[in-house]
């Protein structure tokens, strides 16, 4: 399975709360997790057919920003 990581400004439970339906549609629910508990608040997103390119512009539609790491 492929794993993909980026910084990103999602960075509170409001952040995630507002995210979720986007992320949820355009990545798959549970395909994706941001870690809020670091400093970096990276967005983690699993699974084979995983695009760069479209994760980024899910997270933009979502109202963030995303960079690969």
């Amino acid at each position: 399975m492929k794993k993909l990581e980026f910084k990103t400004n999602i960075k509170c439970s409001g952040c995630i709360a507002k995210a979720t339906p986007i992320l949820d549609d355009k990545l798959g629910k549970g395909n994706w997790e941001v870690d809020l508990f670091t400093l970096k608040k990276t967005l983690t997103v699993k699974g084979n057919n995983a695009n760069e390119n479209e994760i980024i512009s899910a997270v933009n539609e979502a109202g963030f920003t995303a960079e690969k790491l």
